[in-house]
């Protein structure tokens, strides 16, 4: 039986690790059944070099946003300036962007105000907020509700390892969740009792590659191809077969970023 399409919604191609063999590693993404992927920028300062990875391949796009832990070393960017560069056909989502307060590498305050503006740049544009959070789930909370109050945006809490009560706050906003590898790991029991609840349509997976390399690729570097082993154990978890949570998990990833079907509909009329 063929497998649909997964996507991959979340990787980081454009980093050190992947400057050997990216090609390879978009290859054996394809061979996986991975059919499009998002490259995702951490500092504007570095946008043009995720952004040269999205124009290498017809099947991966990127964000456009500053990590909150380099809030504290980039330059503050503008929601005009955020806007500007997200007119670029590749550019499907804003971020990622949030609050980091494990690590705590940039002042909570600018994390905070890099955080809303952001959010005014996907309010603005229509693109999804890619959204990071770590032990800030209540300022998190807080923050995603007062700026829908000002205007509705869309977006994802990628990478999620919050509560269930964080991923239900969001996804009465309309946002969706995306689930790592970290959903397989094995001290990880909460998070998989909130991929089992959640809506199936609120849901998307992701890699976050380099990082958080899914059983049982533990030890590996993480690479798109990997995602095929987190939306298999999430379609165990929710006792459907994978055909129909790779279904689902694309037709959301579509919903949320539709950009990218957009473009591919254009591209695929003009071939035809």
């Amino acid at each position: 039986m063929t497998i649909p399409e997964i996507v991959d919604s979340h990787c980081h191609l454009d980093v050190d690790k992947f400057s050997e063999d990216v090609d390879e590693v978009v290859a054996r993404a394809g061979r996986a059944g991975v059919g499009r992927m998002i490259t995702i920028c951490t500092k504007v300062s570095e946008f043009e070099r995720v952004l040269s990875i999205a124009e290498r391949y017809d099947n991966i796009w990127c964000s456009l946003g500053i990590h909150p832990h380099h809030a504290g070393t980039e330059d503050a960017v503008s929601v005009e300036r955020l806007i500007e560069l997200s007119r670029h056909p590749k550019v499907v989502g804003i971020g990622e962007t949030g609050l980091d307060f494990f690590y705590d590498k940039a002042p909570r305050d600018i994390q905070e105000a890099y955080f809303r503006t952001h959010i005014e740049a996907a309010r603005e544009t229509g693109l999804p907020l890619i959204v990071h959070t770590r032990d800030a789930e209540a300022d998190t909370a807080r923050i995603l509700e007062e700026e829908y109050a000002r205007g509705p945006f869309t977006g994802e809490l990628h990478c999620f390892t919050s509560s269930q009560e964080l991923a239900e706050c969001a996804v009465r906003l309309g946002m969706m969740i995306a689930f790592s590898g970290i959903v397989t790991f094995k001290n990880a029991e909460d998070l998989r009792e909130t991929a089992k609840a959640l809506p199936l349509e609120s849901i998307l997976v992701e890699t976050d590659s380099p990082f958080c390399a899914p059983v049982p690729m533990r030890g590996k570097r993480c690479e798109p191809a990997f995602v095929v082993h987190t939306a298999t154990a999430v379609a165990e978890l929710r006792g459907i077969p994978l055909s129909e949570f790779a279904a689902a998990t694309t037709e959301n990833f579509e919903r949320l970023f539709p950009k990218v079907s957009a473009a591919q509909n254009s591209r695929e009329g003009a071939l035809a």
